[in-house]
């Protein structure tokens, strides 16, 4: 395949992916606040797959949160928060080449780094920073710990590395 018809797919998948986490964010009530449940963070686990997604992730956080969140400082510290566990994650994937423990890595760096949101809820919403943190990192764990094993069993039948 030609380089310009390869980053014209990766284009394509990284736009496909970043309308997926738009269109699944809006399913569920729970997709901003303190407590946040958003399905569409389950498309994190892409980059455990494919590095080469991570900007249509990235691209779904910062548009959803610009129409959807908290504005302007949504997207610095939702997008920051985004990026900065994308990044941990697809630094991986010559470090630790067994998929399993990249998924349960990109868990913990998407618990970990939801200190980002606090701060952002904590500046915006004047929530306590703490509990912000606890209800958002728990939050965030149960949707992406929930979700690796789904994300594994797809790629089994999709093979993500090898469609972009």
């Amino acid at each position: 395949m030609s380089q310009k018809r390869s980053g014209v797919k990766t284009l394509a998948a990284n736009a496909i992916v970043m309308a997926l986490y738009i269109v699944l964010s809006l399913v569920l009530p729970f997709s901003s606040g303190a407590i946040q449940f958003r399905l569409s963070e389950s498309l994190n686990h892409l980059v455990v797959f494919n590095r080469k997604l991570l900007w249509g992730v990235l691209g779904g956080v910062i548009v959803y949160n610009l129409l959807f969140g908290f504005g302007p400082l949504d997207v610095l510290f939702g997008g920051g928060q985004t990026l900065l566990a994308l990044a941990l994650t697809a630094s991986l994937h010559k470090v630790v080449p067994n998929i399993k423990m990249r998924l349960a890595l990109n868990v913990l760096f998407f618990t970990a780094s939801m200190f980002l949101i606090a701060i952002m809820l904590t500046i915006t919403a004047e929530l306590p920073f703490w509990m912000t943190f606890g209800t958002t990192a728990l939050s965030e764990f149960i949707i992406m710990s929930i979700s690796a094993p789904i994300m594994y069993w797809i790629n089994k039948t999709v093979r993500i590395e090898e469609q972009v």
